[in-house]
């Protein structure tokens, strides 16, 4: 079966940057740079996303160019016989699986509130009942299944069509209106009161404030901010042609991506300062705290519905990529059409992601870790400090490693074509820097999570001295 094709460069560089942007862009980074000193943290992210996330994502790209495979079939193309590398192909299947489990849910929250902006509920009502939205909306088994089903029915429709015609088109314009969307709501923030202590905040870095806490938290942003090491960006990697090289495509992926999170924090901080939210409000910051601030705007149920709309479509954007890369799995995996592994991977998300929709509601009772924590978390766990590092990992040794794919063979594939190489300086860092910087975050992760009320087990070790 002839593989598809992605229709022209600009549609590869808005996928598979829709894929990078999403939640963790417009939604994590700004609360994670309120609660990390602003400026601070922002420049320390900058730092460790070209030097972290650069390299990892050229290597996924090279990965699906030169296999012309899935995530699940492309170790079986590249590896020597006899090696296991491809066991983790079928990882990366189990992790993008998990990770639309909760991912969906998310994206259900933010249509619903989109919907309720549109509809006039959000606005015109008291700061305290304004504050009580976001658990009401929780506590509905109603409203968190039935968005989070709006959310899967419409991306696996999308799917249905195709690449080009389907993923490729809806994307696109998808990207190009959300990034039209946030020009038009930044230059709406400039204009408030406390837009001028909000900026000074948000982009005057108070190098005092970095410290070993912050500079881990950036670490971990920014890699885990483009969804590397679960075969996101292999999928699209195996779309295209040998034109471009692909440092100088990633750098244009990257620089999208950071230019939508950046953006993001000039929306969101003018507002917190003008309308007396603290920035620090953490992750409830998108939901409760930017609801109070259209509540209190003039014009707020317009302002409101425009900033939903374009959460609304970066969470689409990446849920619709990382659909992708399971339908293309299944469908090397079961040699089915398009249209009948979109319905039955449509299906199978519906039921699958049906558990963390309830995990607020009629399942609240389970607590896998904290007291107040939650099936989502328990999801977010298995991904974000679990299967994307050590996919990252694998990734990373495979491109490496004589016992891989080695350095040799991917340089030639990064490099083929026009535009910015890998130099040859690069591999001492890429070979050892790198992937030890993985483990680096794999372990602070684990050591620094809370398993249960009050208990890390950073914490513990610490206890013994």
């Amino acid at each position: 079966m002839e593989r598809e094709r992605l229709g022209s460069r600009l549609g590869f560089i808005l996928l598979s940057a829709g894929c990078a942007i999403g939640v963790g862009n417009v939604w994590k980074f700004p609360w994670m740079a309120g609660e990390y000193g602003g400026g601070a943290f922002v420049l320390v992210y900058l730092f460790f996303l070209f030097l972290l996330g650069l390299p990892v994502m050229v290597m996924e790209f090279s990965l699906g160019r030169a296999s012309q495979a899935s995530p699940v079939r492309l170790y079986q193309k590249l590896q020597k016989p006899g090696q296991k590398w491809h066991f983790h192909g079928y990882g990366a299947l189990v992790a993008n699986v998990i990770l639309v489990m909760f991912y969906t849910s998310v994206a259900g929250w933010i249509l619903y509130y989109f919907i309720s902006f549109l509809k006039g509920d959000m606005t015109g009502i008291s700061n305290e009942a304004s504050a009580k939205l976001f658990d009401n909306m929780l506590n509905s088994p109603a409203i968190t299944v039935g968005f989070m089903a709006i959310v899967v029915v419409l991306g696996f429709l999308i799917l249905s069509f195709g690449v080009q015609k389907g993923v490729e088109r809806v994307t696109k314009y998808m990207m190009i209106v959300l990034l039209a969307l946030m020009m038009v709501l930044a230059v709406n923030s400039f204009t408030l009161e406390g837009a001028a202590e909000g900026l000074s905040f948000y982009l005057k870095p108070d190098l005092t404030k970095i410290n070993g806490e912050v500079i881990v938290g950036a670490m971990n942003q920014a890699f885990f901010t483009l969804s590397l090491g679960i075969g996101s960006m292999a999928i699209f990697g195996s779309y295209i042609g040998k034109e471009r090289s692909l440092m100088g495509e990633s750098i244009n992926i990257l620089v999208l991506d950071t230019f939508v999170a950046i953006t993001a924090g000039l929306i969101i901080f003018p507002a917190c300062f003008t309308f007396d939210v603290e920035p620090t409000a953490g992750p409830k910051l998108l939901f409760v705290a930017m609801a109070k601030v259209f509540n209190n705007m003039s014009g707020g149920r317009i302002w409101g519905s425009l900033f939903f709309l374009f959460m609304f479509f970066a969470a689409m954007s990446t849920v619709i990529a990382v659909f992708e890369n399971i339908l293309a799995c299944v469908k090397e995996l079961t040699d089915w059409s398009r249209i009948k592994t979109s319905a039955i991977c449509g299906i199978s998300i519906l039921l699958l992601s049906t558990p963390c929709a309830l995990g607020f509601n009629l399942w609240s009772g389970f607590t896998p870790f904290t007291s107040k924590s939650s099936i989502l978390d328990l999801e977010d766990f298995l991904v974000t400090n679990c299967l994307l590092p050590l996919g990252a990992l694998c990734y990373v040794l495979f491109c490496v490693s004589k016992k891989g794919w080695g350095f040799d063979n991917f340089i030639a594939e990064a490099n083929t074509g026009k535009g910015l190489k890998v130099k040859g300086w690069m591999r001492p860092y890429m070979t050892y820097v790198l992937p030890t910087a993985i483990v680096f975050i794999f372990i602070i992760g684990i050591l620094n999570f809370e398993f249960t009320d009050n208990f890390t087990i950073l914490n513990w070790i610490k206890s013994l001295f």
